[in-house]
């Protein structure tokens, strides 16, 4: 029989966690990447929720399956046949929703999402009337309604069971959870780039209290894996949407918003406690996965197959990875290619080049550097970031003289990529269609409730 796959995903937790050697209680994932696959340099499609989760379960770039922005503002696939949940159903597997899923109006909706994209069985636990901050209580929740299915399932077909956590998002938690220690900012250190001051640490410290919900979470699945015999019989599949949601990470083409945590588990591997230094794209994940079910793969995928990857040491990955963003709550038409040493960056409005503030969701973290000059800070047309010396991506030498063949090249493979895969921008900006909901990108609030602030059909 056709191996299972647990597809157990996180919300804006990048590679903040502690395998990627953060300081983040999270030992249950640490413990199981002792005996997966780690893989260093992920990177996700587009560093925005249903556009980066979109490319992971299409195989397709979100320019291309049409998820230009967020689902909950009116963004939807082309065509949910092309969404791995139904080609697995096709292909004879048992398709299962527990918790977020984010390719299908809101988030928060499991009834409806789980119905638009097609799944045989949603198994959510309710989430009526929670607070936002209170959701991590929902994941703890669902953890024991996938235990409880688990102990339960008895068909013989093979399953596809998708775990999604709303940790990290904001609100973040006020208490960690009880089985963690407490955390106290007077002893973290906020990650890079972000500041280190009182405020930051402050909002970092919510965001490490959600990680500790999702790690005892992730232990309650983990744990009725093995108990219940599915452990050698299951792809087991870690991963998250894109970078944290503070300043600088969430809704940046920077390694702080597309590099993603990715940590996989297939059975009889020679690769368990191993590591991938080489270049990987959420994209390759579900050609990844046909080949290692032994499924033909169908005519639409975008990505490349890194199966090989888990039958012996090689670390070599791909030549360059690509990321976009369309729209997150405002428009912000931007594409980026990565190679191994390299980062080219190309925003398409040149008519604003300012920090698009609605981007960043609403935090103390925000309000710190709106206080300190956010409104004035800007972007440049084109970046080129040499990442073996510049790893945090300041010091752009577009102009550079000795990097002159690099910008040429790298430009180069980035028009290759677009031309390649139809990317609309290359003929002129997106306009609003009936439906989206789309901030005006000179705001700050992307919650405001005036209609003033959004952008009308056809701008």
């Amino acid at each position: 029989m056709k191996k299972n796959i647990i597809y157990i995903h996180t919300h804006d937790s990048g590679k903040v966690l502690s395998p990627y050697g953060y300081n983040v209680p999270t030992q249950s994932l640490q413990a199981f990447t002792k005996d997966a696959t780690i893989f260093r340099e992920a990177y996700c499609v587009g560093p925005t929720c249903s556009p980066s989760r979109s490319g992971l379960l299409t195989g397709m770039y979100p320019h291309s399956n049409g998820m230009y922005g967020l689902s909950q503002r009116g963004f939807k696939l082309h065509d949910y046949n092309q969404h791995l949940v139904n080609f697995l159903k096709e292909n004879h597997y048992h398709t299962v929703l527990a918790g977020i899923q984010h390719e299908a109006g809101s988030y928060i909706d499991h009834e409806q999402g789980a119905k638009i994209i097609g799944y045989d069985q949603d198994i959510s636990a309710d989430n009526a009337g929670m607070p936002e901050e209170e959701l991590v209580k929902w994941d703890y929740d669902n953890a024991f309604k996938v235990k409880s299915w688990l102990e339960n399932y008895r068909e013989d077909k093979p399953f596809f069971l998708s775990y999604g956590l709303f940790s990290t998002h904001r609100k973040f938690p006020e208490k960690g959870h009880d089985n963690q220690e407490e955390i106290n900012a007077n002893y973290i250190m906020p990650p890079d780039p972000l500041a280190k001051e009182r405020t930051i640490r402050e909002d970092y410290a919510g965001y490490l209290k959600s990680a500790s919900w999702f790690d005892e979470s992730f232990k309650v699945v983990m744990n009725a894996i093995k108990e219940n015999g599915f452990y050698e019989q299951s792809i087991i599949i870690f991963t998250t949407d894109h970078g944290i949601a503070f300043p600088f990470s969430k809704c940046n083409l920077f390694d702080t918003g597309i590099g993603v945590s990715l940590i996989m588990r297939v059975p009889d591997s020679q690769m368990h406690g191993k590591e991938i230094d080489g270049l990987i794209s959420q994209v390759d994940v579900f050609p990844t996965l046909c080949d290692l079910i032994g499924i033909r793969k169908p005519d639409y995928l975008q990505g490349e197959s890194f199966a090989e990857m888990f039958e012996q040491q090689d670390t070599s990955g791909r030549e360059e990875i690509f990321s976009e963003i369309n729209y997150h709550t405002s428009y912000e038409p931007a594409r980026s290619v990565r190679t191994k040493r390299y980062k080219y960056i190309k925003f398409y409005d040149r008519d604003y080049l300012k920090i698009n503030r609605t981007n960043i969701d609403n935090s103390i973290s925000k309000v710190f550097y709106q206080e300190h000059g956010l409104e004035k800070a800007q972007k440049p047309e084109e970046a080129l970031y040499d990442l073996y010396y510049d790893p945090s991506e300041t010091n752009n030498v577009i102009e550079h003289p000795d990097y002159h063949d690099v910008v040429i090249a790298m430009r180069e493979k980035l028009l290759e990529h677009q031309t390649k895969t139809n990317d609309p921008i290359l003929t002129g900006h997106f306009q609003v269609q009936e439906g989206w909901k789309i901030n005006k990108k000179e705001h700050y609030n992307p919650s405001s409730k005036d209609p003033d602030d959004f952008l009308k059909i056809g701008e």
